[in-house]
């Protein structure tokens, strides 16, 4: 949501709306302090200036939208490498990355020789007397 305050369609006020707009498409204008003549010509103003259209008028609440544009690529941007799951972001794939990483582990173990495995451990004694 963008506020318009005082100083009217200022023009960090529009390139605010602008970015906005291209993250979005539909916003929210909330106009502070105006009748509701004006805010109609606001949103003319504001919908002629970004090449967008208004959706809604709802009290001091401007409802616009516009059709995300599409962005001019370097030609020679560097691709993005995948993050590794050491670096994952978001808790649901961290969380995942843990998982394989606890299968990997046990799958690892599993594959290692008997030999190498501490022999199972028995109860009592080997020649079966019970204590006295």
């Amino acid at each position: 949501m963008v506020t318009i305050a005082g100083n009217g369609l200022a023009p960090n006020v529009l390139a605010e709306i602008e970015r906005s707009l291209q993250a979005h498409e539909l916003i929210k204008v909330k106009v502070q302090g105006t009748e509701r003549e004006q805010r109609d010509a606001l949103m003319q103003e504001l919908c002629a200036t970004l090449d967008a259209e208004p959706v809604q008028h709802i009290g001091n609440i401007l409802i616009v939208w516009r059709q995300r544009r599409e962005e001019d690529k370097p030609a020679a941007a560097p691709e993005k490498k995948p993050a590794r799951a050491a670096t994952a972001k978001s808790a649901a794939a961290f969380a995942a990355a843990a998982r394989r990483a606890a299968l990997a582990k046990a799958s690892a173990e599993s594959r290692r020789s008997p030999a190498r495995s501490p022999a199972p451990r028995t109860r009592g004694t080997s020649s079966g007397s019970r204590g006295r």
